[in-house]
């Protein structure tokens, strides 16, 4: 197939291309991207094309591969590295976003729940919420493991029922 015909080729078929790029991502201008790519990587791997197979389907194939390792590098770009000494990845967004005032509040009444809890259950939940792990917290405060399990299970239980209003 010579340039000519594989280039002609190749723009008659950007109506369907453009469907699927829109099935794929859902936004007209990512799917404007998406075949951009998807043609500049068709010319420029056209030598990798083999003559007489069906060149609608390896260039479909080329888009939803692109659209793959798009979809792979931004999910990695979200990606934060917790510095906590077990290097714990979390994954999610870099923008905190819009706090709303509704959430202020009930966040400083949870704050106020576990705080007017007795010690022998504050300091253990505090202490799991913080990402500590039970064998840690036992070791921490000297006391037996299923001791701290059941704490932070009754401290659970007793901040549903301070708060019941919230979770509702």
């Amino acid at each position: 197939m010579t340039s000519f015909e594989f280039n002609s080729n190749l723009i008659g078929m950007k109506q369907s291309l453009q469907r699927y790029a829109m099935s794929l991502t859902s936004d007209p201008v990512k799917a404007m991207d998406l075949l951009q790519d998807t043609y500049l990587k068709a010319i420029t791997y056209r030598d990798k094309y083999a003559d007489f197979t069906n060149l609608k389907a390896w260039v479909f194939t080329i888009m939803k591969n692109t659209f793959i390792n798009n979809y792979r590098r931004n999910l990695n770009e979200n990606t934060i590295i917790d510095k906590t000494p077990d290097l714990f990845y979390i994954n999610m967004p870099q923008e905190k976003g819009f706090i709303s005032p509704e959430s202020q509040y009930a966040a400083g009444e949870i704050e106020k729940a576990i705080e007017s809890l007795s010690d022998e259950f504050r300091i253990p939940f505090k202490m799991h919420i913080q990402g500590y792990k039970y064998h840690e917290i036992a070791d921490k405060l000297g006391l037996k493991l299923g001791t701290i399990k059941s704490r932070i299970f009754f401290t659970r239980q007793k901040l549903m029922l301070m708060l019941k209003d919230y979770y509702d």
